[in-house]
């Protein structure tokens, strides 16, 4: 099955642009096109993509607000043409699994939809570790559940940016064990996806420098 994908930008061309990428993919498809955030989480509650690509910048609700809405509904990437701190730890606060400049190019634009939705995150290499180092985010809440050393160690790979495939080659075991170690990681910080995990481990103070 086709992912369905969602483009959310204000601009006719970048919208344009996405779909002629995506379409030609032979496993995407673009759902549906917003040109303002209450349209897109309009649009994302009724046609229910797999993703929603959304720009920052856009009338209504920007996509900040867009992000904090759907978070939980369906997997955001933030694709925008700002590289600025805030708006990187705000949609990381809001529960994007993926944050993309759009000068990246095409073929990022395909990876990080595709890491989405095999439960991996993509952030444009420019801006990634620089900023989980830096983000400042509330205090962590107290663990649900101690986390295992495994845990521990996966969690700290995770906030490094490194995929489920990485990790698994890492520490020799198999990526459908990573990605259950992961879910329990998840569960335990009370994350919204693995970008949770790894701010939570920048601002706890599990991983370091």
């Amino acid at each position: 099955m086709s992912i369905r994908v969602l483009v959310a930008d204000d601009q006719d061309d970048v919208r344009i642009g996405f779909r002629l990428i995506i379409d030609s993919q032979p496993d995407m498809t673009v759902a549906g096109e917003a040109a303002d955030g209450m349209r897109a989480v309009d649009l994302a509650r009724h046609l229910k993509p797999d993703v929603v690509l959304a720009d920052i910048r856009m009338p209504g609700r920007d996509g900040l607000e867009v992000t904090r809405l759907l978070a939980r509904e369906t997997r955001v990437i933030v694709v925008t043409t700002f590289d600025l701190d805030d708006y990187v730890h705000a949609a990381l606060r809001h529960g994007a699994c993926g944050f993309l400049l759009k000068r990246s190019g095409p073929a990022l634009l395909v990876e990080a939809i595709r890491a989405a939705m095999a439960g991996d995150t993509l952030i444009s290499p420019q801006v990634t570790v620089r900023l989980l180092r830096h983000l400042r985010v509330p205090a962590p809440d107290p663990l649900r559940e101690a986390l295992t050393e495994r845990e521990l160690e996966i969690a700290r790979l995770v906030a490094r940016g490194h995929t489920n495939a990485d990790i698994a080659a890492a520490l020799f075991i198999s990526p459908g064990t990573v990605k259950t170690h992961v879910a329990n990681v998840q569960r335990k910080v009370n994350a919204s996806n693995r970008v949770g995990i790894a701010a939570w481990a920048w601002s706890s103070g599990v991983v370091q420098g």
